[in-house]
């Protein structure tokens, strides 16, 4: 089997998690470089019992590189072009690229076919927007989804590390009655809900709430569906959930949704009501596949049907789709 030649920048949790992957899935590296900023630059991570030294990024850094894998942060914004230049196929994790035209935006499960129009870049969606689209796109494919409603439950550690480490913190001094002073969020985390995801725009909905609207209607080749997401970071080390409603052009029972959904790839349906079997954040972390349960119809809509979806957005959400994407290039013979 050919093997590439293989750089990954970042080395936050997205960038230790793509390490990880790489190694659990065999992925055919030849030789490896990590690059990160001058603050951890000379820092020494081992990978498949080999230790490597992380170099300072450097529009060179990129030379004999076949594939560039961004963790996510500024350095697409600085380096991908370079990257590009070297004669590298960049993965980005950033949401520098996932809206521009000339960049596919992709999820292997939902619209694998687009990376073969990439001009040197793809783009990784957003965590939240990959689960949700992994368990839609094929409800769309059989019955056309018009409308789509989306409450999100997310994980602490996807606003990164120190936002882990801050939510650990602040549950014990709650537990121990010391005073809280907040750093990665604007408020308290421990105990408490934030609606508020990135930014706010114009319209009073965050970016992160648009970044699901408008990605979504990238992958589905579909700017006519009607979007709504409301995104809340929750108490939760890993793994995102979210409570999504549809409505479709033809009613789905529940009984054809579930069956529909069993059949799709890259989703585990968990769906006993009676058992109280569900998706729940305490068993989808560390794991790849989109957890789905929940499956009902909507007693508000006539064609309308609701679903709670969980998945590790370090890994199926960032890492793991990256790493798939890059497999999908071998596979269509484009690496």
């Amino acid at each position: 089997m050919k093997k590439y030649s293989v750089a990954v920048v970042g080395t936050g949790a997205v960038g230790q998690t793509l390490l990880e992957i790489l190694a659990e899935r065999n992925f055919p590296v030849g030789s490896l470089k990590l690059l990160a900023t001058s603050r951890s630059a000379g820092k020494v991570v081992s990978f498949k019992g080999q230790d490597y030294t992380i170099e300072e990024t450097r529009p060179q850094s990129f030379d004999g590189v076949d594939l560039a894998l961004f963790a996510g942060g500024e350095a697409s914004k600085e380096f991908a072009a370079a990257a590009v230049h070297h004669g590298a196929v960049v993965i980005d994790n950033s949401s520098t690229f996932r809206l521009n035209q000339e960049v596919p935006l992709v999820v292997p499960e939902v619209n694998p076919e687009d990376v073969r129009w990439h001009k040197g870049i793809i783009a990784n969606p957003n965590c939240s927007t990959i689960q949700m689209v992994v368990a839609l796109k094929p409800l769309h494919d059989a019955a056309r989804i018009r409308r789509i409603i989306v409450s999100t439950y997310q994980a602490v550690s996807g606003a990164g590390q120190e936002a882990m480490e801050e939510l650990v913190v602040q549950t014990r001094q709650v537990l121990d009655n010391q005073p809280i002073a907040p750093r990665a969020f604007a408020h308290p985390i421990a105990f408490n809900l934030i609606p508020h995801i990135d930014v706010f725009l114009e319209n009073d909905y965050t970016k992160e709430e648009m970044k699901m609207v408008n990605e979504t209607r990238k992958m589905f080749h579909d700017d006519s569906i009607a979007i709504s997401a409301t995104t809340v970071r929750v108490p939760v080390l890993r793994s995102h959930s979210e409570s999504i409603s549809i409505e479709t052009e033809r009613k789905l029972s529940a009984l054809e949704a579930r069956e529909i959904l069993r059949g799709a790839p890259g989703i585990v349906v968990v769906d006993e009501p009676v058992a109280m079997r569900y998706p729940m954040p305490i068993e989808t972390s560390n794991r790849d596949e989109v957890f789905v349960g929940r499956i009902r119809e909507d007693v508000s809509c006539e064609k309308g049907l609701c679903l709670w979806v969980v998945a590790d957005q370090l890994r199926k959400g960032a890492a793991t789709n990256a790493i798939q994407i890059a497999e999908l290039l071998i596979k269509e013979q484009m690496l």
